[in-house]
């Protein structure tokens, strides 16, 4: 079994939080992460997706607690929300008599905007909530993982490149658990499953999906897109639903997990210039490559979706060293009416760091020339970087380097 990089974290935080929360997509790893404590802190392990125990826990949250004890896991916690008024009780009574509250309850759900609007009414103060992505390249490398940030100690170390046919190769088979865990699975026959399963169990639990067909066209759409910027009229118009079926399919797909919005940066010395649209992501590479039909990474290197699918994974890999560290991933892209654009801007300690992501080696400080556009931002310019698959580490300029993409989650300790 892969460590995940979170445990740690999350295991930190029960000595501090009567709860934890962990929410992510599905098969992405959350019930086995869990499984970890059950062992090893004696946690009791309970999953809603049985149907009989989702009835007890809707009918008699009370009796299904007392029935079960604690400390408890709860699985897909979101069938229940009758559960949280329940434990949020639990944890004051214990308070009130002063014993021990902390560490009782850890809840699981891949639905996160059902699950978040309970916790957020009745638990506030209460929670640590984590949210789980698919697999990072460190967790998969067994390395230690960290917060990235463009740090020119990154130059003095020396980081294996990644050949581009490897990293397509890498997007195309994607970063779910199990398609590691069993090498020999088929990452096509996989998706196709997983598409099917979340379309059939999720989106039709949370909306009145009248057209299934009119579902897997809008995906697709939106596996074409990742990486872009995001128009809701464009998307409707292709697919011929009102807007506002649209707004509620993202968010069904950004609150599952399987998508996230980079929003664009806002700075109060450039608000009249820059674009607001945000930008659309999948969060993992291989199921928006079997979205699009494409199942070989020669096709994808050489088609014109290989920047968008590159920047993506390189997106993925920053947003995940935060998360994974159980740190907010503090991140905007930049767009201004001339065109000019950043792909990633982390915000960190009153600094930003521009940084583009790019398929090749060798680049120039004309490649950059958009970070001048900040140059007058409200916070401090801090380092910034170029991503890309060079094989070694380099200065473009006083301001900028090029950096591998392998460095990303890797310590410069």
């Amino acid at each position: 079994m892969i460590k995940r990089s979170i445990q740690t974290i999350i295991q930190a935080a029960l000595i501090d939080f009567p709860v934890v929360v962990i929410t992510g997509p599905r098969q992405v790893g959350k019930s086995t992460l869990v499984h970890t404590f059950v062992g090893s802190l004696n946690f009791k392990y309970v999953s809603l997706d049985n149907i009989d125990q989702r009835r007890l826990a809707q009918e008699d949250p009370r009796y299904f607690i007392e029935v079960h004890g604690y400390p408890l896991i709860i699985d897909e916690v979101q069938y229940a929300p009758e559960l949280l008024e329940v434990i949020t009780e639990i944890i004051n009574e214990r308070r009130i008599f002063e014993e021990v509250s902390n560490g009782l309850f850890i809840l699981t759900g891949s639905q996160a905007f059902h699950l978040m609007q309970g916790v957020s009414q009745s638990m506030a103060g209460r929670a640590a909530i984590f949210e789980m992505e698919p697999l990072s390249r460190c967790e998969i490398n067994q390395v230690t993982e960290t917060p990235f940030l463009p740090n020119v100690e990154l130059m003095k170390h020396h980081f294996d490149p990644i050949p581009v046919s490897n990293v397509f190769e890498q997007i195309i088979r994607g970063f779910y658990p199990e398609l590691y865990k069993n090498p020999r699975l088929n990452p096509e026959q996989y998706y196709a499953r997983y598409v099917a399963t979340y379309i059939d169990r999720d989106v039709t639990e949370l909306i009145n999906v009248k057209d299934k067909n009119k579902f897997h066209a809008f995906m697709q759409i939106l596996a074409s897109l990742t990486g872009q910027q995001l128009n809701v009229f464009s998307i409707s118009k292709s697919i011929g639903v009102h807007s506002a079926t649209i707004n509620s399919w993202l968010s069904v797909l950004e609150s599952s997990g399987l998508i996230y919005l980079l929003q664009p940066y806002h700075d109060v010395s450039m608000v009249k210039r820059i674009v607001r649209s945000p930008k659309l992501y999948f969060s993992d590479t291989g199921l928006a490559a079997h979205l699009l039909r494409i199942m070989d990474a020669k096709t994808l290197e050489v088609s014109h979706f290989a920047g968008a699918f590159m920047e993506t994974f390189a997106m993925n890999e920053v947003r995940k060293s935060y998360l994974n560290s159980g740190r907010s991933f503090n991140g905007y892209y930049y767009r201004d009416s001339n065109q000019n654009e950043i792909d990633l801007i982390l915000v960190e300690n009153a600094h930003y760091h521009c940084i583009e992501i790019k398929k090749g080696m060798k680049f120039t400080k004309a490649d950059v020339s958009a970070f001048n556009q900040l140059r007058n931002a409200q916070f401090k310019a801090g380092q910034h970087c170029i991503l890309c698959n060079t094989v070694e580490s380099y200065a473009i300029n006083d301001s900028v380097i090029a950096l591998s993409i392998d460095c990303v989650g890797r310590s410069s300790v």
